[in-house]
């Protein structure tokens, strides 16, 4: 129902005890399941406003006020509102969020939350202070208010006739229990006419309708006072037990009051219960992320420890080569001077490193994150510059080194299937080709011509005008691996490797390997080698082309062959999915040394200048010398 409030003039009236109200106000009652009677004072033309919406305040009368007005003479602050039921708290109390509601909000609402954090509803404490405040807040006696005639349903008017006084609300009952116009009827007769409690006195000396004393135990004797004398002395039951009876009375009292107190310690079991529940709940969940931690944990852990096998297994692999070198009397490889050592890590890149190549001092590494950085290799060992323009991963690079005036050439190749040329002096694009169908996998330079391998083609490009010249077919699987010497081009496939002339570019031999596809390919001057997918490397003879020897220790696919000579004799680093790099001689074709330092696959190597830099699919290139 709509409430209105009063205009200031009128509610500075209302507040005095002697001031008559104007016709034009009537009180307005309406009923709600929270609240045992919800009355407003309503004033003809003025606004709506919530807090004319009025309870009981007292929780121990609920029943006894059901029907009781409640006006407020003044506008309560917007504070003093329960935003459960939207009016002025009753009773109020603090809940375990901190907020302030209607017990019985609360205790009757119980499976809502607080409407501002969301947290369960619980009642802590009743908060006084609140209490106190609205107590302090002025209403009318509900005794000068009356039925308006005409009106609907809880409408109200005041009563000229009716009491004049306004109080604050925590002298109500005080007010009440004592006011002059308050309706009360005759104790002797129920068939006189209702009367006001000030003029009782006045009816009871004119009427001699007296009942007896012990009426409200059951007697029903109505008569004079004489009667009512010689009643008592002569004949009612009730008089010579009204000790007992009297005494019933206050043990009924006495036992009500500690019912009362029970009803209250109950609701204060039920609350801890509450916030006992909710800790349990709270430490329910806190164990099961504690549980996915450690399950977390552990898997990380067993991923560790099959991991530290591994490695045990390689490192007690590379012992027993060096034992066997020991016993053939083979010790010069372990001079200390040619152990290699990680001298550094270059880190930036978002993605595994796929390609790698140098040129003087400057070193391209490729990558998934679809860029081409340039390092320093020789003053501050840091990113020079990021290349960008591929729309995939970057899969190839090498260089081309041109006379003047044409400069120095860069060439990636990426699985976004083209080809892009960077200047290398300004680190600039220079032109894109769009050179296969899938992706590009390798490249090579050599004898001004440009080499691209892809799915069971090569293509040979033009080096100077970037023209395609022609396609080498008759392959097999995918084309991973081109390495290019003075005269022949070799290329690397299922199994296969083939020779091709460089001027003519006919095939002019098949080497047959085993192990699945070829993944990389070097040369020596004495020997051809291959990398395969079944973690071995075949050794053949560069000028008989027959093959010599199968080198194993990987337990990975080996994905990078490169040469090193020294000045002991020619070393191959092998790069694999094992995550190591092995140092082979090949002299005696024995292993002389595994390096672990990379956290992942090691997908390609580069040499230069005596130093060994290796990509790994953990985002880094490492320095061995």
């Amino acid at each position: 129902m709509a409430s209105k409030q009063l205009t200031a003039e009128e509610g500075a009236g209302s507040g005095s005890g002697t001031d008559s109200p104007t016709p034009s106000r009537r009180l307005e009652t309406t009923f709600g399941p929270g609240y045992s009677t919800v009355t407003t004072l309503v004033a003809e033309g003025s606004p709506n406003y919530p807090w004319q919406k009025s309870q009981s305040f007292d929780s121990d009368n609920e029943e006894e006020m059901s029907d009781e007005p409640l006006v407020f003479t003044e506008t309560p602050s917007s504070k003093l509102f329960c935003l459960l039921c939207e009016r002025v708290f009753k009773d109020a109390v603090i809940t375990t969020c901190g907020h302030t509601f209607c017990r019985w909000c609360v205790n009757m609402k119980t499976n809502e939350k607080c409407p501002v954090d969301d947290s369960k509803l619980s009642v802590v404490v009743a908060n006084i202070a609140v209490s106190e405040q609205i107590g302090e807040l002025f209403i009318h006696c509900k005794y000068g208010c009356q039925q308006a005639d005409g009106g609907k349903m809880g409408e109200w008017e005041l009563d000229p006739r009716g009491c004049p006084m306004t109080v604050r609300v925590n002298a109500r009952k005080e007010h009440e229990a004592s006011c002059g116009y308050a309706p009360v009827s005759c104790p002797n007769n129920p068939n006189c006419p209702p009367l006001k409690r000030m003029e009782l006195e006045e009816h009871l000396k004119q009427r001699d309708h007296i009942r007896c004393p012990h009426h409200k135990y059951g007697c029903t004797f109505v008569g004079t006072s004489g009667d009512v004398s010689h009643h008592l002395t002569n004949i009612c039951r009730f008089e010579g037990i009204k000790e007992f009876l009297q005494q019933t009375e206050d043990k009924m009292r006495e036992m009500q009051l500690q019912l009362a107190q029970k009803d209250q310690e109950i609701a204060f079991l039920r609350s801890m219960l509450g916030r006992l529940s909710e800790k349990i709940d709270a430490l329910e969940k806190s164990v099961e992320v504690k549980l996915d931690v450690l399950d977390e944990s552990c898997n990380k852990l067993q991923d560790e420890v099959m991991e530290s096998r591994r490695d045990c297994a390689l490192i007690n692999d590379e012992l027993s080569h060096i034992n066997a070198r020991l016993n053939t009397g083979v010790v010069g490889t372990l001079d200390p001077q040619q152990i290699f050592r990680c001298k550094g890590t270059y880190v930036g890149h978002q993605g595994p490193v796929w390609t790698l190549c140098v040129h003087g001092d400057l070193l391209f590494s490729g990558s998934s994150d679809k860029t081409i950085k340039v390092w320093d290799t020789c003053t501050n060992y840091k990113c020079q510059r990021t290349l960008e323009g591929h729309t995939g991963i970057v899969l190839a690079l090498c260089i081309h080194k041109y006379g003047p005036p044409h400069g120095n050439k860069l060439y990636s190749g990426s699985a976004d299937c083209s080809i892009m040329v960077w200047d290398i002096p300004s680190l600039e694009h220079m032109k894109t080709i769009q050179a296969h169908d899938n992706p590009v996998c390798t490249l090579v330079a050599s004898n001004n011509l440009l080499f691209s391998g892809s799915l069971k083609a090569i293509k040979v490009w033009d080096i100077h005008t970037l023209q395609l010249k022609r396609e080498l077919t008759g392959l097999n699987h995918w084309v991973r691996a081109l390495v290019a010497s003075t005269h022949y081009l070799y290329s690397g496939s299922y199994q296969t490797i083939k020779i091709w002339d460089l001027k003519s570019l006919e095939c002019v031999h098949v080497l047959q390997t085993s192990g699945g596809s070829v993944y990389s390919i070097a040369i020596t001057n004495h020997h051809i080698l291959c990398g395969t997918y079944e973690n071995c490397i075949h050794v053949w003879d560069l000028d008989t082309h027959e093959q010599i020897q199968t080198l194993t220790g990987h337990v990975g696919t080996v994905y990078a062959l490169a040469v090193v000579n020294t000045h002991e004799g020619t070393k191959v680093f092998s790069a694999s999915y094992d995550r190591s790099l092995r140092v082979w001689s090949m002299d005696n074709m024995i292993c002389t040394q595994t390096l672990l330092r990379h956290q992942g696959s090691v997908a390609c190597l580069a040499v230069s200048r005596g130093r060994v830099f290796s990509g790994a699919v953990d985002s880094t290139v490492k320095v061995w010398q």
